[in-house]
């Protein structure tokens, strides 16, 4: 059975300023387990679809809270939560499908399928008018 080692939380708000923030912080999180720079990479790149998803999706560009949490496990595998309290995803598969967005034709679709893409496992939870949780896990191995 898999062991924490380290684990941290925050919440921030669903500004766009803060998608470069929560980045870097799951960055140098991240780093205490010596990974590589492409694994530092993939879960930058991992979180930031994450994050950009709760700022113009859940809230709609509205002000709300963005909650990420983090662990780090004894076999190098780490666990990133990013949730919302927003609009929720009413179909899931739909939402995960690459191209569909509701955002207009600014947006690409391409945010799940990215982080799909750039983890080892990518698990979506959501309730209409509820929120949405996405769970980023990676399987890091040392340098």
């Amino acid at each position: 059975m898999k062991k924490i080692t380290n684990s941290f939380k925050m919440a921030l708000p669903s500004k766009s300023i803060n998608e470069s923030f929560s980045r870097v912080v799951c960055a140098a999180f991240v780093s205490l387990a010596d990974p590589t720079v492409e694994e530092i990479s993939d879960i930058k790149t991992a979180v930031s679809e994450a994050v950009t998803n709760c700022i113009v999706h859940a809230y709609e560009e509205k002000n709300g809270i963005i909650y990420i949490s983090a662990d780090l496990f004894d076999d190098n595998t780490v666990r990133i939560k990013i949730r919302d309290k927003g609009v929720g995803i009413p179909d899931i598969p739909k939402a995960l499908t690459p191209l569909f967005t509701t955002a207009g034709d600014d947006r690409s679709g391409l945010g799940f399928t990215v982080m799909e893409s750039f983890t080892d496992k990518l698990t979506v939870k959501s309730v209409p008018e509820k929120g949405t949780t996405v769970t980023l896990v990676k399987k890091l191995h040392r340098k």
